[in-house]
């Protein structure tokens, strides 16, 4: 597999994306508008009480929780972007031209993913980073010092956040070869956040809690997952049915 080829066809897909503003605002406008929200919400709670702090263990609980909602979104702003790489090139005509250049099915793949892939990480890492910096502004006075950053704030970013978003992207690729619509890719790509959110759930309802231990095994069941997709994503992506099947 020629990398050099692959990075081409992505840097191509970057200049595309730069031109579409409906994906620049879905995959900016999120984790930005999360990483306000969340430690707003703190502020707000104490001022419709009058003033009076938040218990430092509530902030505890709650902390963890908004941490992973990071992870949640990461599925729809990946599909914001993959199912216009995939789908919406193929509407437009504009994939068909790629697919009869001298690249195999794995380069191009590569390339779409890694499009795919960085600009979602790079807005979810710069919203993580804000997030972090005004909860830490918020919380220090009731906690008596900075919770961020942390262990478990490093494996959601720099291990699930990752993963989840692979996850996206190949259940989109696999879904792109099904559907013959945009919003259709979208709203079926986005289902990955389902499972995310139950995880989210379940922590409301204190059925888990998400410590290192619980985000480690959420991360190993993400890899496996991950891993059973690449394989259906790259046997599903192929030229030949691309050109011939994909409608």
């Amino acid at each position: 597999m020629n990398f050099s080829k692959s990075w081409t066809i992505a840097t191509k897909d970057f200049k595309v994306f730069r031109r579409k503003r409906n994906i620049l605002i879905s995959t900016i406008a999120l984790p930005l508008l999360i990483s306000i929200l969340l430690p707003a919400v703190i502020v707000f709670t104490e001022s419709r009480n009058g003033g009076a702090r938040m218990p430092a263990s509530e902030i505890l609980t709650l902390l963890p929780a908004f941490t992973f909602f990071f992870i949640i979104i990461s599925a729809p702003i990946i599909t914001a972007i993959a199912s216009y790489s995939l789908v919406g090139e193929k509407v437009e005509k504009s994939l068909e031209p790629l697919l009869a250049t001298p690249t195999t099915d794995g380069e191009i793949l590569l390339g779409k993913s890694i499009a795919a892939f960085l600009p979602p990480m790079a807005s979810i890492y710069a919203g993580a980073a804000i997030f972090m910096t005004l909860m830490d502004v918020v919380t220090y006075s009731k906690l008596g010092y900075y919770f961020f950053p942390n262990w478990n704030a490093a494996i959601v970013f720099l291990v699930l956040a990752p993963l989840a978003a692979i996850l996206s992207l190949e259940l989109n690729v696999i879904v792109s070869s099904r559907v013959s619509d945009v919003r259709t890719a979208q709203q079926l790509g986005s289902l990955t956040a389902l499972p995310l959110a139950g995880i989210y759930l379940s922590t409301e309802l204190g059925l888990i809690t998400l410590d290192s231990n619980t985000l480690l095994i959420i991360s190993g069941v993400l890899l496996v997952a991950d891993l059973f997709l690449f394989y259906v994503s790259t046997a599903t992506f192929r030229r030949e049915e691309i050109l011939t099947k994909w409608k």
